[in-house]
């Protein structure tokens, strides 16, 4: 299969690891090898960034990993991979990655993770009538705008992290209209930029109009270029992967975490927990206002969801479990890390089900729902609270779903419903325990599959193998719902949780402490 190229290859940048993932174009589900590379962002000048040249490192060396699990799998049989039957790239969204008219970079990378866009994100949503989030592309472009950025003139090209992969692969300037819904806002019945918001943007600014600027959309299934010549090479240095191969369109990581979690019906979601956590809920109507806690993009299809983004995830409660690893080596008992998350996850279930009155707030970035610049990550106890190694797991994993709770608040006010959440990222891999808290601060079933660990680079997998499910390179005939529920999910083995009424209780408790005490989050900002 391998060697006749009936495979997709999904590459996925994420926060912490670049990811391949390479399936059977047949069925989606089964997974052949896997390959991926760590690496980190950086704070440099008080923003948050990568450097474009550790993107291509990283992404070599994961395919090169993948090839190598290939090659230990086949016995050796095989060396190196040829060709790929199709290939996606998906990658954080959001972001400020801006080009001059020769295609170089005006500015480095500004990810995701920056909050300094306030006065052009309040600006928009009030121009445009929705919300514009501060980490969007189009609040970075108008905020170097308002900043007098002496780049800005120059700009004649943005686009995201997985839109630049692409296009350095494919030679093509496109996106897919998930990963486009966190630039600039997208029409649900063009499934394009909405043209009346894009006509009040250009007649604000002073930059070319914004369709000469932006990516082409393009829905999930579409033909998205193929791999060139230079692609090949800087994929696979090695010389033996052939050009010609093609091309689903770029995604953002909620498109993938969406895919990879079979949630893109209405009343539908997912939960992704990684260096970030966010929700995806799939609509049934427009929602009744404008809230600065939602964001509102699209599935791969270009159906609404309504998006609740927390820019602080699962690092803080790595943070700790690192801590907890030193110790072990420190006492002459080393355990392997995931070893020591099942512990610690394991003891957490031991824990008050409101934590004991323990707080930790996982803050290490800016908190826009919040409201906060600055990120302060603090563990925090009254006199009488209940300081045990299980309460305060358990604070740990409240506090990584806490800022994510508040705006799945918002999400019940609206009246949208939903029959179930899934979950996946990293933190799920041991059973049971994040997975049934989630349940208990959403207050609804939470299912987690096979997949929960592999997340995106999966999800970009599977939508690269449904651009091949159409007939001699044409559009797929079915929808992509439609196809995952009968190609990829049909067999898909989930564990359920179901919310425990007294952690329901224990942790309303807690987040209202949490609300409470934000102030000292804030304080913290000001003083330290």
């Amino acid at each position: 299969m391998i060697a006749s190229g009936r495979t997709a290859l999904g590459i996925e940048l994420g926060s912490t690891r670049i990811k391949a993932c390479l399936v059977d174009a047949d069925d989606p589900a089964r997974v052949l090898a896997v390959g991926s590379h760590e690496w980190e962002n950086a704070f440099v000048d008080r923003r948050w960034t990568y450097a474009l040249d550790d993107v291509w490192t990283g992404v070599r060396a994961a395919y090169a990993a993948l090839v190598a699990d290939v090659r230990r799998i086949t016995g050796g049989e095989l060396a190196a991979i040829d060709t790929i039957g199709a290939i996606g790239v998906s990658a954080m969204m959001h972001g400020y990655l801006a080009f001059d008219e020769a295609g170089e970079l005006l500015v480095p990378f500004r990810t995701w993770r920056n909050t300094s866009t306030g006065p052009a994100a309040a600006e928009l949503s009030d121009l445009l009538g929705t919300n514009i989030p501060l980490r969007w592309s189009i609040a970075h472009l108008r905020q170097a705008e308002l900043d007098a950025e002496p780049h800005v003139p120059h700009v004649r090209a943005l686009t995201t992290l997985a839109g630049y992969v692409h296009q350095r692969l494919t030679g093509r300037h496109v996106l897919g209209v998930g990963d486009a819904s966190g630039m600039f806002p997208i029409d649900a019945a063009t499934h394009d930029y909405d043209a009346d918001l894009v006509a009040r943007y250009d007649a604000l600014a002073s930059t070319p109009p914004l369709t000469t600027l932006l990516p082409e959309v393009l829905v999930a299934g579409a033909d998205a270029g193929a791999l060139t010549p230079e692609g090949a090479e800087l994929l696979d240095p090695t010389g033996a992967l052939r050009p010609g191969i093609p091309f689903c369109p770029p995604e953002g990581d909620a498109g993938t975490g969406m895919v990879a979690t079979g949630s893109v019906a209405p009343r539908t979601g997912n939960v992704s927990a990684g260096t970030s956590i966010f929700a995806m809920v799939v609509l049934e109507r427009p929602l009744a206002q404008q809230h600065h806690e939602l964001d509102l993009v699209t599935t791969p299809a270009g159906d609404p969801v309504a998006m609740v983004h927390c820019n602080n995830g699962a690092s803080e409660l790595a943070a700790w479990v690192g801590l907890f690893v030193r110790f072990a080596e420190a006492s002459g008992s080393p355990l392997p890390v995931d070893d020591v998350y099942g512990a610690l996850f394991a003891e957490a279930v031991t824990g008050d089900a409101d934590a004991g009155g323990l707080l930790s707030y996982n803050h290490l970035a800016g908190e826009p729902i919040v409201g906060t610049t600055e990120g302060r990550p603090l563990v925090v106890r009254t006199p009488d609270s209940s300081l045990t190694l299980g309460n305060f797991m358990r604070s740990q994993l409240y506090g990584v779903f806490a800022t994510l709770s508040l705006g799945m608040r918002v999400l019940a006010e609206e009246g949208v419903a939903l029959d179930r959440m899934f979950a996946h990222g990293g933190m799920f891999r041991t059973a049971g325990v994040a997975q049934r808290f989630l349940a208990g601060a959403l207050s609804a079933p939470v299912a987690v599959g096979d997949t929960a660990s592999e997340g995106g680079a999966w999800g970009i997998a599977v939508l690269a193998a449904y651009r091949l499910s159409g007939a001699d390179g044409e559009a797929p005939a079915s929808p992509l719902g439609a196809y995952l529920d009968e190609r990829v999910f049909a067999g898909a083995a989930l564990q359920i949780a179901d919310p425990d009424p007294a952690d329901v209780a224990g942790y309303a408790a807690f987040l209202d402490r949490y609300a409470a005490g934000l102030a000292a989050e804030r304080a913290a900002v000001d003083a330290l």
